[in-house]
Parts: C-alpha cells; structure tokens; sequence
C-alpha cells in the first residue's frame, strides 16, 4: 500500500519525504508567483528619478538658455537672471541641468563685469570697430561711402533707418552719397547740435562732390546720416551726406560732379564760378536801407572776388573753340566788378540798389551760358529759392538716424 504525499507543494529534491529525480507521476511544481525572479530585497538605498520605461530626467530649458547666454556674453543680465531661475526650478521638479545653470550665471557674471569695464574706460570703442566691420557688409547704412547710391528701405529720407538697398547710381535711386564727416569724441553732443554740424559740413561736402551747382536738378536737396545716442556709446563718429528728391521721387542719374569726373578746364572754371557764388551767397540779411555800411562792405567783397577770378581766369591756355566764349564771359564779369565797385561807395540805399541791380544782370548771363557750353558743362540756368523763411535751416532736407 503507497502512501499519499503530504498536502502541499512539493519538496525540494534532497528533502525528507521527495522522491530523488524525476517527479513522480502526476507530481507538477506549483507556478511561481514571480515568473522573472524575485523583487529586490528593499534597503536604505536612495531613490533616483526615474522615468518610464527606464528614461532619465528631462534637462531643465531655462538652464541651457542661462548657459548660451553666458557663453556668448549676450544680454549678461538675463544669463544670470535665468541662470537663478533654472536652480529653483531644478530643486523643485528633480529635474538636470544644475550644472549648466551654475555655468551659466557664473558667466553672465563674468560678463556683466566686462561690459562695465568697458563702458567706464572708452573699450566699447574698440568693440563698436568690431561691430561696424560685422554690419558693413552690403545692405546696411554703416556701408555706405562716397559715390554709393541707394534705397532706403522706409521709403524716406527722415527718421530712422539702419537697412539700405545699394543700388546702381545709373538707376533709379533715393539718394546719392557726397561724403561722409567724423564729429569729434566726447560726450554725446545731442540731436540737435549734431542735426546743425550736419547741415554745414554736408553742404560743403556736396558743393565739392557736385562742382557743377547746375547739373543737380531741381528739388534735390541735402539729407544726412547722424549718430544716435546709442550708436554714440560704441564709438559711432559719423555724419553720412547724400542728395536726395524734396518731393520724394526718385533720382534718375547720378549727380557726382568732381575732379574724379571732369576735366582740368572745366574744373578751372567752375572753380572759380563757385567762389564768386559763395561770395555772392554772403548777402548781409539787412536791407541796404537798415544798415548801408554791412552791404557797401559785401559789395566790396564781391568786387574783390570777382578781380581774384577773372586774374586767374584769363591766362589760361583754353581749348581752340572755347577761347571767344570765355573771352566774352571775362569781359562781362568786368562790367560787374565795376557795378559792385559803386555799389560798395554808394552814398544812399537807392544809389546802392541801382548798382546792385545792375551787377547782378551779368549773373548767369548768356555769357556764361554760351561759356559753359563750350567747355561741356550743363546750361541749365537754376532756380534760386528763397530762403527767409527756412527758420535758419539752409535749405537742408534733414536727416536720417542710424
């Protein structure tokens, strides 16, 4: 008679009451309730932060953004601030990223530091050198030189632009450069004085980059480039000048009338043509009538100027076909120098304007029209527009900030 096995599961091999070997017939293991081994035995170990699927942590944004900030020493203030922030963020939400994060605002700091330095001791200067070399490139207004023509890409010649269209000056085009003006270091002179350095020095610019007055159209007027105060701090000491249309509509050739374009007798003669124009352009603001002796002094002048031209006029060796022409544009010059001659000795206002009137009839005379043609220069008699009541702006068209 066999005996039963006990209740249960089976024995161990080796234990007493288990048949060694192979199990008996009808004999089975129970199924293990861990079917891929036992759980770890529980310890005092620390937990890590996990995710699913066996995944770490996610790296917290803020510290990547503190640590490109304060590599690249852009915007050091903000570095440092994320910086700060990615820590209490990470604290909080276990997630990575503390090491980047410490990076990050030790940079910021750094560059906080440097940028005063150099703000205190003029090296921003030297960074702004930098900075212009990076934007000269083509398509911005610190591009732009001499003889450059453009568009300007807010459609106007005032207000504030930095983006420009460099265009050929054979083409359409807003404005023309005529030169370009370095204002002295120191303190930021404000809009104001820089607007009215400006006008002056731009017009003197574009009386030398357009010799020839009659060959720039009418309603082309003087605009400029300044400094803004920003620019300033980094070193910017450039005044940019440029033609550009009054009435907004586009300049259709270009208008550079200089040594670089003309040839040594028609230089010669606009040369002269243009001193006996600044002179000219001296006119006292009072009437002969409110105060006689400041024009009797200027009448004088002119007479003076005009003797200085025509002496370094009439020896010149002139082309074969412009020798009459010149020779009667001298002798009509000689007629005016006597006018202003008894004009600057008038007793009264009337006897002044008498000879003033008169003077001024050889200006821009056929004489001088019949000159200029045979020297191939432009015979456009301009249009002189009165200035009175420009509120001392001289004509200028104003200027754009960069």
């Amino acid at each position: 008679m066999s005996i039963p096995p006990p209740p249960g599961p089976p024995q161990s091999p080796g234990s007493p009451g288990q048949p060694q070997g192979p199990y008996a017939q009808g004999q089975y293991p129970s199924p293990s309730p861990y079917p891929y081994g036992a759980p770890a035995a529980e310890g005092p170990y620390p937990y890590h932060p996990y995710g699913p699927y066996g995944r770490s942590a996610p790296v917290n944004g803020v510290a990547i953004g503190a640590l490109v900030l304060g590599i690249l020493c852009f915007l050091p203030g903000v570095g440092l601030v994320l910086g700060l922030v990615a820590l209490v963020q990470i604290r909080k939400k276990g997630e990575r990223g503390t090491g980047m994060a410490v990076a990050g605002s030790v940079l910021s700091t750094v560059g906080i530091a440097l940028w005063a330095l150099m703000l205190s001791t003029g090296a921003a200067s030297d960074f702004w050198g930098g900075f212009k070399g990076a934007a000269s490139g083509e398509g911005t207004a610190f591009a732009l030189a001499q003889g450059d023509c453009f568009n300007s890409s807010t459609g106007t010649l005032e207000g504030e632009t930095y983006d420009v269209d460099e265009v050929p000056c054979t083409g359409e085009h807003d404005a023309e450069v005529v030169g370009v003006v370095k204002v002295p270091d120191g303190s930021f002179p404000g809009d104001g004085e820089l607007a009215e350095v400006a006008d002056d020095k731009c017009h003197e610019q574009a009386g030398r980059y357009a010799l020839d007055a009659w060959a720039v159209p009418d309603g082309v007027d003087v605009y400029y480039l300044v400094p803004t105060r920003q620019s300033w701090r980094f070193g910017d000491r450039a005044i940019t000048c440029m033609f550009g249309s009054k009435d907004g509509k586009p300049l259709a050739e270009p208008l550079r009338r200089d040594y670089m374009t003309l040839d040594g007798y028609q230089v010669r003669f606009l040369s002269a043509s243009n001193h006996i124009d600044n002179v000219l352009y001296e006119e006292p603001e009072a009437y002969p009538e409110e105060d006689l002796a400041a024009n009797r002094a200027w009448a004088k002048d002119v007479h003076r100027v005009l003797g200085e031209q025509i002496e370094r006029l009439r020896p010149q060796p002139w082309p074969e076909d412009a020798k009459a022409p010149l020779a009667e544009f001298l002798a009509e010059m000689e007629d005016s120098r006597k006018e202003w001659a008894k004009a600057a000795a008038a007793d009264d206002a009337d006897t002044f304007y008498a000879h003033y009137d008169k003077a001024y009839g050889y200006v821009d005379g056929a004489a001088t029209v019949t000159a200029r043609k045979a020297l191939g220069l432009d015979t456009t008699v301009p249009t002189y527009e009165d200035d009175s009541d420009s509120g001392g702006e001289g004509g200028s068209g104003g200027g754009l900030d960069v």
